[in-house]
């Protein structure tokens, strides 16, 4: 497992830094918190570390690497125990952080291309607009719905908002021109009025066992990976004490 793991986490890197070098300097400055490239290399650098630990630490019987691995192991599993925890047990402050990075990606929807593929994905699955709605896109500077605003995209939302058509052949880039100028009665005609974090909210709520299994199909190997690592290490304390035991024995005239 440990090498096919390492060879998808040197491909997460791969395609991370390759995405990130294809950006421009001040837009991926700009929206490094949110850049799905940035966090594709993290995961894949980590995963290539732990990986490499246990990898290495199992073919050469050293009880440090394993030790590590074993660590990182269960420093993760925690980590994600205990965010679940949190996001259940304060699911208010939890709603709030979703707002606070979803407000984030609006306002850099144009500095990022993964960053706005990601954003019109979630708008189309979810079937929903902005963050707690439509209106929400006057944050983007491109967006923005004040008369100072001399962006032609001015009042607009993106074309993952628009209701979809089944007689549309050619995606209408420009379905949601001036949709912040109309009411949300008005607007409902054309686009999807309601903010993405209750869409969101609604289908974790709809989707727990999905979730559940999830979490209980990773956290599964993750705890067989730790108690693996702590066999492997008894067993190898075992041979060293049974080596010293030999040697001294040896050493000894009465033997």
């Amino acid at each position: 497992i440990n090498p096919a793991l390492q060879m998808i986490s040197m491909v997460m890197v791969a395609v991370g830094v390759y995405a990130r070098l294809l950006k421009h300097a001040e837009a991926a400055m700009a929206c490094l918190a949110v850049d799905p490239a940035v966090l594709l290399v993290v995961v894949g650098v980590l995963t290539f570390l732990i990986t490499f630990c246990g990898c290495v630490g199992s073919l050469r019987e050293n009880i440090c690497l394993l030790q590590t691995f074993s660590i990182c192991l269960t420093i993760i599993f925690l980590l994600q125990l205990v965010a679940g925890v949190l996001g259940f047990v304060f699911s208010d402050k939890a709603r709030g952080k979703v707002s606070e990075i979803i407000n984030g990606a609006i306002v850099h929807y144009r500095d990022d291309l993964d960053l706005q593929n990601l954003i019109d994905f979630g708008q189309k699955e979810f079937s929903c607009c902005g963050g707690v709605s439509y209106k929400d896109w006057s944050q983007n500077m491109y967006f923005n719905c004040t008369a100072t605003n001399p962006s032609r995209e001015r009042c607009s939302v993106p074309f993952s908002c628009c209701l979809p058509d089944a007689n549309e052949v050619v995606i209408n880039t420009m379905c949601g021109q001036g949709m912040q100028a109309l009411g949300d009665l008005e607007a409902s005609a054309f686009i999807h009025t309601n903010g993405c974090i209750d869409k969101l909210v609604n289908w974790i709520h709809s989707n727990l066992f999905l979730l559940g299994g999830i979490a209980l199909g990773l956290a599964v190997p993750q705890l067989v990976g730790i108690l693996l690592a702590q066999i492997l290490i008894n067993q190898i304390k075992d041979q060293i004490k049974l080596q010293l035991y030999n040697q001294q024995h040896r050493a000894d005239p009465w033997y």
